[in-house]
């Protein structure tokens, strides 16, 4: 049985769910306060039907938070009139700067709006790990920032069985290359099948982890692979995943399968289309390292965090909810997302 451990850090302006499993992350569940409530997974609302598109099978549904709308998916013989009123839940949050994905529920009336939030960090954490009380305080904190650090990772390697992969998405599907590094003294043969087992596994982590879906294309290690055996090891891996869809395995040695997406991806939350940490990510990261610092220095009277301006104005705000001991300087010396933590003076 896996060993499991479960963390919450509830911090001004974010909450941060990880799961870990025998010591590797599988979870990291990101709420921020300026999240839109309408647009989060499980949120139930009221929407008009803003526009329909046939070309596309669906209708933009406008949930009274403004544009991006939500879209909702239409069968062959749905015919929703435009302005109507229907009550929809939250099967996908936003993405690519397009809006939520919609399930309809039934007819509705009144001005579009929330009737109810999608579920907390905490709430999920208990309906992934049932039964498994969730870690706080300094351990969660540094628990989130290492999650945060494995989920923009590209990139595993285990020498155990010499295993390298690297995993990249692109706008029309997401590669994992798994390759094999060959050690003297090590059988080749069964190196290079422990190398694709440990590869299927981290990739199905590292896909949970990172919130993708959408299409998956795996490039195994080795030619001549038994189909049968394979497939059996592809499924055993995305197990946890009910809706996964499974292609066969190629003459090229490729498996192809499809997620749904659901959760907005980390890297869309975290970084900007330059793969930089945006400036929110920034200065929460500047409020998280000096909460970590107060509560693990309990001594000393006063702690302050050093930034450059533009964080510490995002920042002010963050630092003042952590309390009287929790101080901020704008440092005009210091680059976009350095961080100096000190006592005040």
């Amino acid at each position: 049985m896996a060993d499991i451990e479960v963390f919450l850090d509830e911090a001004p302006g974010e909450t941060r769910g990880v799961i870990a499993r025998d010591g590797l992350f599988t979870h990291l569940i990101i709420h921020r306060d300026s999240d839109r409530p309408s647009d989060r997974l499980g949120a139930r609302c009221v929407g008009r039907i803003a526009r329909v598109e046939p070309g596309l099978r669906g209708a933009f549904v406008d949930l009274g938070a403004g544009e991006p709308y939500g879209f909702l998916p239409l069968g062959q013989n749905d015919r929703p009139g435009e302005g109507g009123k229907i009550e929809v839940e939250v099967v996908a949050e936003p993405r690519e700067r397009k809006g939520p994905v919609l399930r309809r529920l039934a007819e509705a009336s009144g001005a579009p709006r929330l009737l109810a939030p999608g579920p907390d960090v905490a709430a999920i954490l208990s309906s992934l790990v049932p039964g498994v009380a969730p870690q706080t305080g300094v351990v969660a904190i540094r628990a989130a920032l290492e999650a945060e650090e494995d989920a923009l990772s590209a990139t595993v390697v285990d020498p155990a069985c010499g295993l390298d992969l690297m995993i990249q998405r692109t706008r029309a599907l997401i590669a994992v290359d798994i390759d094999h590094a060959p050690a003297p003294g090590r059988d080749s043969r069964k190196s290079r099948e422990a190398a694709n087992r440990a590869g299927l596994s981290h990739a199905a982590r590292l896909l949970t982890l990172k919130g993708w879906g959408g299409l998956v294309v795996i490039d195994l290690i080795g030619a001549g692979l038994h189909g049968d055996t394979i497939m059996k090891g592809v499924r055993a891996a995305f197990s946890a995943e009910p809706q996964a869809v499974f292609g066969p395995l190629s003459r090229f040695g490729l498996i192809q399968l499809s997620l749904p997406w659901r959760r907005r991806p980390l890297d869309e939350r975290l970084l900007d289309a330059g793969g930089r940490r945006t400036p929110e990510t920034r200065a929460l990261a500047v409020a998280r390292q000096l909460r970590l610092a107060l509560l693990s220095d309990s001594a000393s009277p006063r702690l302050v965090a050093r930034c450059c301006p533009e964080e510490a104005a995002l920042a002010a705000p963050l630092v003042q909810a952590l309390g009287p001991r929790a101080g901020l300087v704008a440092d005009v010396s210091l680059a976009a997302g350095a961080v100096r933590i000190e006592e005040a003076r």
